[in-house]
């Protein structure tokens, strides 16, 4: 497990604040790309809504562009359906073949 004195302290610059974090020293890159991603966002939706709406407002509309990225990425990564094709594909291969799977036999 790896310990405190591992981890590095580094500041984010997250649209017009820094961030103080620790963190793993691999976890570096992810960290500040995720900073640099949310500043593109607020920029984003800043240039498109100027001051038509509130610096929150905008906040929240980077941050739910962001999460339904997010949401979209989790369900275009979802293997379960090619898991249960590959699946019925390889229990058909072995009925044709009459291969006998031990773990099939006992409902795995």
């Amino acid at each position: 497990m790896a310990g405190e004195n591992e981890r590095l302290n580094i500041r984010l610059h997250v649209y017009d604040t820094d961030i103080p974090v620790k963190i793993m020293p691999e976890d570096e890159p992810y960290c500040r790309n995720a900073a640099r991603l949310v500043t593109e966002k607020i920029n984003e939706f800043s240039d498109i809504y100027g001051t038509s709406r509130s610096e929150k407002e905008i906040l929240y509309m980077a941050m739910l562009d962001i999460a339904i990225s997010f949401e979209f990425e989790k369900t275009n990564n979802d293997t379960e359906p090619y898991d249960n094709i590959l699946t019925n594909i390889t229990n058909e291969i072995e009925d044709a073949l009459g291969v006998k799977n031990s773990a099939r036999d006992i409902g795995m």
